[in-house]
């Protein structure tokens, strides 16, 4: 299985899942159909290449391109019907609607995938964990508060891209106003710095070959500051640590089956 960014941040999120041999999974667009397409030229995939869209909520950073390149290139989308009556509704292709729901996993392209219930500003938001022959990737964004439901979905991960959206000083001396300070900050806003190296310190990790940062907010965070949260809570080493971006993603990782030896 491998996997790859074509963008992380409040301007637009992508991200390409495939196992071997299948067709690739793009997990949301909030970018236009255009734009998704000329980006994911560059990790060699087309749109006859996509096997589904997967939507984890609403959000135009999340769902932007989904229905005119879904129904432009006749690819089928999974999501909750939330967020399908949230945005879809009437301009999705009925035909290309999947309705999946947070508690049931489901096949596609290969892969076996748990969707997972997460606390967010939305209609009904998931994030998603997939798993192949055994090896597992978790993706994990947009949550503003860890829960035990996620702690259990995302043990075990080989990969994880997990949200670093922001740092709690430079959000409070930023230009937001206070009330969109208080919604990225609360509840059902995002994750920020310190919660998701606390929640990555709750996680059995000692199979974990990747861990990518993610949705790192270019106002109110600094890679750096991220990276350096989840080092020193313990809970990871620095080798294993990427960051995935606005403009450039992340390029191709491939995720390594476990290996058993006698």
């Amino acid at each position: 299985m491998r996997f790859a960014s074509i963008g992380s941040g409040s301007e637009g999120n992508g991200t390409l899942i495939q196992a071997d041999g299948q067709g690739a999974i793009l997990v949301d667009c909030g970018f236009s159909a255009r734009e998704a397409l000329s980006r994911m030229a560059g990790y060699g995939l087309v749109a006859e290449d996509l096997a589904g869209i997967l939507v984890t909520h609403e959000h135009t950073d999340h769902i932007k391109g989904v229905a005119r390149l879904a129904n432009r290139c006749r690819v089928p989308v999974y999501t909750t019907w939330g967020t399908w009556a949230a945005k879809l509704n009437g301009v999705l292709d009925d035909q290309l609607f999947r309705m999946i729901t947070p508690h049931e996993h489901f096949q596609l392209a290969g892969l076996s995938i748990q969707p997972v219930a997460v606390p967010h500003d939305a209609r009904e938001p998931c994030q998603f964990v997939f798993e192949r022959q055994g090896t597992r990737l978790g993706v994990l964004s947009d949550a503003g508060s860890v829960t035990p439901h996620m702690i259990e979905c995302y043990q075990n991960c080989d990969a994880l891209m997990l949200e670093c959206n922001h740092d709690l000083k430079m959000l409070a001396d930023g230009p937001y106003p206070a009330s969109l300070k208080r919604r990225v900050a609360g509840p059902l806003g995002h994750l920020n710095n310190q919660q998701s190296a606390d929640m990555l310190s709750q996680l059995e990790r000692s199979g974990m070959q990747h861990l990518v940062v993610t949705h790192i907010s270019q106002k109110n965070n600094h890679p750096d500051l991220a990276v350096a949260a989840l080092i020193e809570s313990g809970a990871c080493c620095e080798e294993i640590i990427r960051v995935a971006t606005q403009n450039a993603g992340l390029d191709w990782i491939s995720v390594q089956a476990e290996t058993v030896t006698n």
